[in-house]
């Protein structure tokens, strides 16, 4: 059983606590100015570069990374692989938190928060890829929200209705795997539409494939790396069963991510072969094409494979690192890198300092609540009067 944290009530002003309280009045600040200023007040936006590092990392990214959810709950409920039960409700948390900062973060981008609805209720352009991703995160949010509710109607003693959330768990996992299978791969094919202005290297018909594939193994590197940080830093809130069956987690899907990242190099291979974009290998955008690609899939796969079959918890730790890092720059390579790569440099698009500071504020507003949750509710561990359920 999970036992209480033992530091002292006077320990409110520690490191941690102090850097995020800066950040959090920084980022409240930038907040102000973003929606009384206007947007070109805190970005480097322009006509040419309407997308900026809000999309391609605190969307992108964001969504990627929280993949993790769908792949989890698929592998317990779906596949059968219930030593993976633990895994389950933080990697639901991860993904819940990690959509709902992607819809907080388009605030920023978008401007006029009270049209949120507008998209899903009152738009008619169905035929749009925008309307399909919309539509898959404002119900994959919702299926997101409803799986994470047991954990807070057994803190709150709400037992009937935490029964009939329950029994719907197979219902939800299925449908957050269509929802989910629909728009990671529909955020890839939005790029399919500026064939003139993303670089052939990163430019492909199947760009809704590789945004989808490499989801699954962006999902399980996140949640081997959120179990790492969570065993570092809330081990006092895990029960015995967390503590036992993490090691099992996080081989399993170092064997599993490491299978699917050799799948995806191969689909890339096969992408440039039928593209026939071999010659730009030879370029500088090709070397950093094989950095991307070599150094961030090829060199992390082989390392969850060496540590899967070792048993080796700080290779496997490694890779999930190394991959995040990976997605983060393959996201952002095709959204801001190689997206108007014909243009001076001059013309070309660097986010402003105050467009990062927004995105570290969102991050961090993601840790906040996350350790708010954890540490009051029962999802590292079981809740004792549930344990049979």
């Amino acid at each position: 059983m999970a036992t209480e944290n033992t530091q002292p009530a006077d320990s409110k002003f520690t490191p941690f606590n102090i850097v995020t309280g800066i950040i959090l009045v920084i980022g409240g600040i930038l907040t102000i100015l973003r929606f009384t200023q206007g947007i070109g007040a805190v970005t480097n936006l322009d006509n040419n570069n309407p997308w900026g590092i809000w999309i391609g990392f605190d969307l992108l990214c964001g969504v990627a990374l929280a993949a993790g959810g769908y792949v989890t709950s698929a592998a317990c409920y779906i596949f059968g692989f219930k030593r993976y039960h633990s895994a389950v409700r933080p990697a639901i948390l991860t993904a819940f938190l990690g959509y709902a900062l992607v819809v907080f973060a388009l605030h920023y981008d978008v401007g006029r928060p009270w049209r949120l609805p507008y998209p899903i209720f009152y738009s008619q352009g169905t035929s749009s890829l925008l309307f399909e991703v919309g539509l898959c995160v404002f119900l994959y949010l919702t299926v997101l929200f409803v799986e994470f509710t047991p954990a807070a109607f057994e803190w709150l003693g709400l037992k009937k209705i935490r029964e009939v959330v329950v029994k719907l768990t197979m219902i939800l996992t299925i449908f957050g795997v269509i929802l989910s299978t629909l728009h990671q791969s529909s955020l890839g094919a939005l790029f399919m539409i500026a064939p003139s202005k993303l670089h052939p290297l990163w430019y492909s018909g199947y760009l809704h494939v590789y945004f989808f594939v490499s989801s699954m193994f962006a999902g399980m590197s996140m949640v081997i790396f959120e179990g790492t940080l969570a065993h570092r830093w809330l081990s006092h809130k895990m029960d015995d069963t967390h503590h036992h069956e993490a090691p099992g987690v996080a081989f399993g899907f170092a064997k599993a991510a490491s299978l699917i990242m050799m799948g995806y190099l191969c689909i890339k291979i096969i992408g440039i072969a039928m593209d026939n974009n071999w010659h730009y290998l030879a370029t500088g955008w090709g070397a950093w094409f094989l950095v991307e690609l070599i150094g961030f899939v090829a060199f992390p796969a082989i390392l969850y494979a060496m540590g899967s079959r070792e048993q080796n918890m700080l290779m496997v730790r490694w890779a999930a690192v190394w991959t995040v890092l990976g997605i983060v720059l393959n996201r952002l390579n095709i959204s801001i890198v190689a997206f108007n790569y014909h243009l001076p440099s001059a013309d070309r698009y660097i986010p402003s300092i105050m467009e990062i500071g927004t995105s570290v504020f969102i991050v961090t507003v993601g840790i906040v609540v996350y350790r708010f949750i954890t540490t009051r509710m029962p999802i590292l561990y079981e809740h004792p009067d549930y344990k049979t359920h």
